[in-house]
């Protein structure tokens, strides 16, 4: 008999054993009340959000494209200016960079991790260094203490403010420290994508911060550079979060710690499932780190055809098991950065990384007996193609 399909991601489980009723209801206020842009559904949904990560303000936005666009514009980071940053991200990382004005530069990864090498951004600081954006890849968190004091020695050193701004994308609820992430830097910028641990029903995105007075100016951009309305001052976006999605994101952010614990218990059978496959490296919890998985992504192929990764998605799609591919081409070699005169071999690490990894299937509702079947067939094509080419070498 064929088994049902196991998707890399499901949201009508959560929607239907969950927020069915309250969203439904909640949603047909929205709509009955006339007031879909701005409003208190925002505000409301936005106090919520700040106070969760214990940071004084939170602003939203359309997306967490526009979120990293409106931080680095607050923070004056434009022309002339360096931001340090990763090449294993999501293009918004640095396309908003391009956007602001300023210029990326990649340093590499750590393989163990997949976030950025603290001691290569140590490196890379020069005396154009405006920002460092961190990416907590995958929901695992980077090393903020020793980031943060490598921002401010090198502030010391190139005398001028090297803002921290953290790309908190993928790892809404994920600590450092016991300290959220977003509460760190100096802005951090997150995606209600509705693939994302805290997803809206469509795009939409926020900053969370501290200082009083980026308040106005993050306001003043989101709404095409208007203090007052119809006056202009600067050249903005229109990048509000609407009412609709702040009324969802207000009701899931309830249940934003029991989804995250979900899937840490996820990831533990992962690795116990499959803890003792040789040739596939499982993801770890760096010490000092609370991650919410939003990928479970594994190497596979270890000094072996790069062909393997893609014949075991192959067949695993064959059998009904969806996963994923984040990300197949690291950023400083994508077509749209040639410009900025990174070569192939000259950031090894994520290079290697991005020709081995995929993503299993990772969801709060994923049940044990689909992660078992997950872990079944993925060791039986691992056997099928891996061992052969051993006997070979």
């Amino acid at each position: 008999m064929t088994q049902p399909p196991i998707p890399a991601f499901n949201l009508t489980r959560q929607f239907a054993e969950t927020l069915q009723t309250e969203v439904t209801a909640a949603v047909s206020e929205v709509l009955a009340s006339g007031g879909y842009i701005g409003g208190p559904a925002v505000t409301s949904f936005e106090a919520d959000f700040a106070k969760y990560h214990g940071t004084a303000h939170a602003l939203g936005c359309n997306s967490g494209t526009d979120a990293l666009y409106l931080a680095f514009r607050a923070l004056e980071i434009g022309p002339g200016d360096e931001v340090i940053t990763t090449p294993f991200s999501f293009i918004a990382t640095a396309e908003t960079i391009v956007a602001a004005g300023a210029t990326p530069v990649f340093v590499d990864i750590d393989p163990a991790t997949f976030n950025f090498d603290l001691d290569q951004v140590a490196a890379a600081i020069s005396p154009r260094t405006k920002g460092i954006v961190p990416v907590h890849l995958f929901g695992q968190p980077v090393d903020m203490t020793r980031l943060m004091t490598i921002a401010e020695a090198g502030s010391k050193d190139i005398g001028q403010k090297i803002w921290v701004i953290e790309d908190c994308a993928q790892a809404t609820g994920a600590q450092w420290n016991g300290r959220k992430v977003g509460s760190w830097g100096a802005i951090g910028c997150f995606s209600f994508y509705p693939t994302k641990n805290l997803g809206g029903c469509g795009d939409g995105g926020a900053m969370t911060f501290n200082a009083a007075e980026w308040v106005p100016e993050l306001k003043m951009f989101r709404e095409h550079g208007m203090r007052r309305r119809y006056y202009h001052d600067e050249i903005g976006l229109n990048s509000r979060l609407d009412a609709i999605q702040a009324t969802v994101l207000k009701i899931k952010l309830r249940y934003l710690d029991q989804w995250n614990q979900a899937r840490t218990a996820i990831a533990n059978r992962y690795q116990t499932l499959l803890g003792d496959t040789d040739g596939i490296q499982l993801p770890q919890a760096t010490p000092g780190s609370t991650p919410v998985w939003n990928q479970y992504s594994i190497r596979v192929g270890e000094g072996r055809s790069p062909e393997l990764r893609d014949k075991l998605r192959s067949a695993l799609q064959e059998d009904g098991i969806g996963t994923g591919l984040y990300y197949p081409l690291p950023l400083h070699l994508q077509p749209v950065f040639s410009n900025l005169g990174y070569q192939p071999g000259s950031l090894p690490q994520v290079e290697q990384v991005s020709s081995q990894v995929m993503a299993l299937p990772m969801f709060p509702e994923l049940e044990a007996a689909e992660q078992e079947r997950i872990a079944e067939r993925l060791k039986h094509h691992w056997a099928a193609f891996a061992v052969p080419q051993l006997q070979l070498t």
